[in-house]
C-alpha cells in the first residue's frame, strides 16, 4: 500500500541566527545601510529548520499521524532548539512503528536569498544518512517568489514537501 502527504512550513528571517536548512548550515549575510553584512538566520522554537520540518509534516501526513506541532511541540523544553534532525530521525521511527517506510520525498524551498543550488546535494546527503535512505530517494528544489509576498521581502522563508510512504 501506498501513502502520500504533503507538508509545509514557514519560519521568520531574523538578525543573530545561524541559518539550518536540510540539517546542514548555511551561511547566510545581508548588507546593512552602512555596507557591512550581519549574519541572518530563521526564528523558531527548534532550528527552525523550515526544509526538514515541511518533510516531516509530509512524512506525518501520508501516515495519517497528524503533524509536526503534535509530536514535537512548540511549548515544550525538550524541544527548544533542538536539531532538526533528531525531529526526523525520530519522524522517520514514528512512522516505521506504524509499518511504513519511505518511498522517496520531493520537496521546494522558498527564498529570494541565500542561493541554495550549491548546497543542495549535501542537503540530500545529510537527510538520507539520517533517514537511512539513498540520497536519490530525496529530491530538492528551489526557487523565488520575483520579490513578492514576505518571501520576496527577505521577512521569511518556506518549503512545501511530498512525501511517498510504502506499507511494508
Amino acid at each position: 500500500m501506498f501513502r502520500v502527504g504533503m507538508g509545509y512550513d514557514v519560519h521568520r528571517i531574523v538578525e543573530g541566527r545561524e541559518l539550518w536548512l536540510g540539517g546542514i548550515r548555511i551561511p547566510f549575510f545581508l548588507p546593512t545601510s552602512e555596507g557591512a553584512e550581519k549574519g541572518y538566520g530563521l526564528l523558531g522554537h527548534s532550528d527552525a529548520d523550515v526544509l526538514i520540518h515541511a518533510i516531516c509534516d509530509a512524512i506525518l501526513g501520508a501516515a495519517n499521524m497528524r503533524d509536526i506541532g503534535y509530536h514535537f511541540p512548540d511549548t515544550s523544553e525538550e524541544t527548544l532548539d533542538m536539531d532538526s534532525k533528531i525531529i526526523l530521525k525520530k519522524t522517520i521511527e514514528l512512522v516505521a512503528a506504524k509499518g511504513y517506510r519511505l518511498g522517496n520525498i520531493d520537496a521546494t524551498i522558498c527564498a529570494e536569498r541565500p542561493k541554495m543550488n550549491p548546497h543542495i546535494p549535501q542537503m540530500q546527503q545529510c537527510m538520507a544518512e539520517v533517514i537511512g535512505c539513498d540520497p536519490d530517494q530525496i529530491s530538492i528544489k528551489a526557487t523565488t517568489t520575483e520579490r513578492l509576498g514576505f518571501t520576496g521581502r527577505q521577512e521569511g522563508m518556506s518549503a512545501y514537501a511530498v512525501a511517498l510512504l510504502i506499507h511494508s
